[in-house]
């Protein structure tokens, strides 16, 4: 009897070992079956919400903001979204040099330029020119038509171009709007930039 004794408890002792298993396993499975549940109920709705807004693009916000960055933002975004995405515009932007209206495309930089000091402002008789180059992903038609050989209607045709295209990664671009060729581009390269 002695020697039966020996093996009895090893198998009580298993029995309680599978047993404390069995009860943990069982206990963590019940315990997790109803985690699933709370965790994905966030998720589903954010899901639609996001089929809902659609295809989404990608710009890059520089300049006179608080934090310059690229930015993901809903496909029918206008500049105004990006600029408040950056945190807004600084003390110090102009502006009145952006087309706040302006909706984005994919990949477009969207520059805010700071407010030329006082003393950079020419005296009355000074023509107006660009302080610097205008770039074209992000110029106004009033910035455009400034440039040397395009008037209104050429600013326009960029404009139209630029919301159908995309933004601009060369002056080359240009040759592909009517009414400006080679000789356009080259005496646009050093005041215009893409």
């Amino acid at each position: 009897m002695l020697s039966s004794f020996p093996p009895t408890r090893r198998r009580l002792a298993a029995g309680a070992f599978h047993l404390a298993l069995a009860l943990f396993v069982g206990g963590r499975h019940v315990h997790n079956a109803g985690v699933p549940a709370q965790a994905a109920a966030p998720a589903v709705p954010a899901v639609a919400i996001r089929a809902d807004q659609g295809p989404q693009l990608v710009v890059h916000v520089v300049g006179a903001v608080h934090r310059p960055g690229l930015y993901s933002l809903p496909a029918r975004s206008r500049v105004a979204d990006a600029v408040t995405r950056a945190g807004g515009p600084t003390r110090r932007a102009d502006l009145s040099l952006v087309n706040l209206a302006a909706p984005l495309s994919d990949g477009t930089q969207v520059v805010v330029p700071l407010r030329a000091s006082p003393s950079a402002a020419g005296g009355a008789g000074t023509p107006s020119a660009p302080a610097g180059p205008v770039h074209l992903n992000s110029a106004t038609l009033e910035q455009l038509d400034s440039l040397p050989g395009v008037g209104p209607v050429t600013a326009q045709k960029i404009l139209d171009y630029r919301q159908k295209h995309g933004a601009f990664s060369s002056l080359d671009e240009l040759d592909a709007i009517p009414g400006i060729g080679e000789a356009r581009i080259e005496q646009l390269r050093d005041v215009a930039a893409p």
